[in-house]
């Protein structure tokens, strides 16, 4: 980008702005404009620029959800021309739709067409950005693995790095996803077909929260269910749910190709909080120097639709958390359309929030590098079935070496071990009939929810740290090694971090607001900081099944989602060990058939084992600089 340019850009800004407050700079609107594949097949898009002569860089935002009517003022302000396009087979553009669970939809070759069309336009100057969260995000990833001449930037944001982990490996999750396709994507395939029922996304969810929720989200099996979903989707759907271990994106791949650098954010409650994964990723393998330096991250305390928000469920986490995801996006953008030196290329890789104590960190990779694994090993009497039980967290030292425990002795080579002496254990009964409920939002998206109100239940297993002396502050992904057995040959084991409140403390969030307190006269609030799972017949791998032997020990292995949480002083560390989180994940029905085709459910006996000979154990990253 030589001078030149960027001091044009930077002028043409100056302009903009003197015309805007002065009241003479509109914005020129241009609805459902065609826009041209290479095959033949139109796309249309909305077309919003500054009313004003020149040219513009301009921003892309490719979606399946409606492209949107408005709402790009701030960006037409900045100097920016925004260009929302409707994709392939979606509302008011031309062709079949084809969803991001096939590894070849077009939308690669239809967003390089679209950056190439919108740079050639007369209002832009050749410098094209994008921009997008969740599938959004998904399209710019594609296309930018092409290469498009113009592309410059992007702002792809909340998306994992595989179809996996948006529902999770080897399962399905039935809340988010039914509700998906109910709401988001089945109203506009029904009007292209003029098949009936409902037209449009808000016609979806008045259906949805009238009827369809408390219908869809107890049916069985779940391989019959896309026979209600109109043709297409319904094929799409099937071929989801009969293949959910497929993994179609390969962006491991994708990250080798891309060229131009990227602008993500994430939240520590969004179900698609890999983007971590995508920062490594570039930093390992961008084409581009610029690539591979100059992507950046922002993690904050959100969940998916409350990304850059202070509150999250009936959390408020304080005047730090939220930003303005939008000056973030325009800032990034003119300093890499525009040329404005504005230090975009100087800020660390990543900046994240830390829950507890509510201050923003930066590392240049993640996890931080002056993170330390610490163990916790589980111990128990026989009484970690309630919270005020003996289940406890013992230990605060550094990884030195105890983790090679379970590698001693005993252990044949699908990792099976058997006590030759009576071990200390815990047993609870996972009824799939009565599955754990999931805490979320009404919209179905989970939140930092306080988990006292599953304390009742009979299926929980508690491990607590002593009220701690000192805080310790955590930063990457928390890990749970298991040793476990079933009754069944296959279940699923479900670990959850829990930051605990001492009693008296109604103020969750920690910066002295009393409103969101969810208090107790026995102890304060259960947050939950972070969870993860394991269908046992994955436990090794994603693509080789292997069922349990009934009674036998295994080990567990349970990544935790990424996190950043400081403990503070008198708090308890919590972990909690159940069978399931329904319908945020759909339930195990301890068959060892496939449960997406079976309807029979079955109970099973979940007994965990502690001591020398089972290292049952919570590896948290612990942040030895703020130790």
């Amino acid at each position: 980008m030589s001078e030149h340019t960027g001091a044009t850009d930077e002028r043409a800004k100056l302009v903009a702005d003197a015309a805007w407050e002065a009241g003479v700079l509109g914005i020129i609107e241009e609805k459902d404009v065609d826009v041209p594949m290479r095959d033949g097949v139109v796309l249309r898009a909305n077309v919003f620029r500054p009313d004003s002569q020149g040219e513009f860089p301009a921003i892309l935002l490719r979606t399946p959800y409606r492209k949107p009517a408005g709402g790009y003022e701030r960006y037409v302000r900045a100097g920016y021309a925004v260009v929302t396009q409707d994709s392939r087979g979606r509302y008011a553009s031309d062709g079949d739709y084809i969803p991001f669970t096939e590894e070849h939809t077009g939308d690669a070759e239809d967003g390089y067409d679209s950056v190439e069309w919108l740079a050639a336009q007369d209002f832009c100057n050749g410098r094209v950005g994008t921009m997008g969260a969740s599938y959004n995000a998904w399209m710019q990833w594609q296309l930018a693995r092409l290469r498009p001449p113009h592309l410059v930037a992007m702002a792809a944001y909340t998306i994992p790095l595989e179809l996996t982990a948006v529902d999770w490996p080897g399962g399905f999750r039935p809340g988010r996803r039914v509700k998906w396709w109910m709401t988001s994507m089945a109203p506009d395939t029904r009007r292209r077909l003029g098949e009936p029922g409902a037209h449009t996304p808000e016609e979806g969810r008045k259906a949805w929260d009238e009827v369809d929720q408390g219908h869809w989200l107890g049916f069985l099996p779940w391989l019959e269910l896309p026979r209600y979903l109109p043709k297409g989707m319904a094929e799409y759907a099937e071929d989801w749910l009969r293949h959910p271990n497929r993994k179609p994106w390969k962006f491991e791949q994708a990250h080798r190709e891309v060229e131009v650098p990227n602008l993500d954010f994430s939240g520590w409650y969004d179900h698609c909080n890999d983007s971590m994964r995508h920062l490594a990723g570039m930093q390992q393998n961008g084409r581009t120097e610029v690539a591979r330096t100059q992507c950046k991250l922002v993690a904050g305390p959100w969940s998916h639709p409350t990304l850059g928000q202070r509150k999250v469920g009936d959390i408020d986490f304080g005047p730090q958390a939220p930003i303005d995801l939008n000056d973030v996006i325009i800032r990034w953008f003119d300093y890499w359309l525009k040329g404005l030196p504005n230090g975009v290329d100087r800020e660390p890789a990543m900046r994240y929030f830390v829950m507890g104590c509510n201050q923003w960190r930066h590392a240049d990779s993640w996890p931080p590098p002056q993170t330390e694994p610490h163990e916790y090993r589980l111990a128990s009497g026989g009484n970690a079935g309630s919270a005020q039980g003996d289940g406890g967290l013992e230990g605060s030292g550094p990884n030195d070496g105890a983790s090679d425990v379970a590698s001693e002795g005993g252990t044949d080579s699908a990792g099976a071990r058997r006590a030759a002496s009576p071990a200390p254990t815990d047993s609870y009964v996972y009824d799939p009939r009565d599955p754990t409920p999931t805490l979320w939002s009404r919209e179905l998206f989970t939140s930092p929810a306080d988990r006292r109100v599953l304390e009742h239940r009979k299926d929980i297993l508690y491990y607590r740290t002593a009220p701690l002396e000192k805080a310790v502050e955590i930063a990457g992904y928390p890990e749970v090694v298991l040793f476990a057995s079933s009754t069944a040959t296959d279940t699923d084991f479900f670990a959850r971090l829990v930051d605990e409140h001492p009693a008296g403390n109604g103020d969750p969030a920690g910066d002295g607001d009393a409103a969101a307190a969810l208090d107790s006269p026995a102890k304060g609030p259960a947050l939950e900081i972070s969870y993860g799972m394991v269908r046992a017949r994955h436990r090794h791998s994603l693509d080789v099944e292997e069922l349990l032997t009934p009674g036998e020990v295994v080990e567990i292995r349970v990544k935790l989602g990424p996190t950043a949480c400081r403990f503070q002083e008198g708090h308890r560390i919590r972990l909690e060990i159940t069978s399931s989180d329904f319908p945020n994940h759909d339930r195990n029905h301890n068959t060892g058939r496939n449960d997406l085709a079976d309807a029979e459910l079955v109970s099973a006996q979940q007994t965990l084992y502690y001591g020398s000979e089972y290292p049952s154990r919570l590896i948290l990253p612990v942040d030895s600089q703020m130790a």
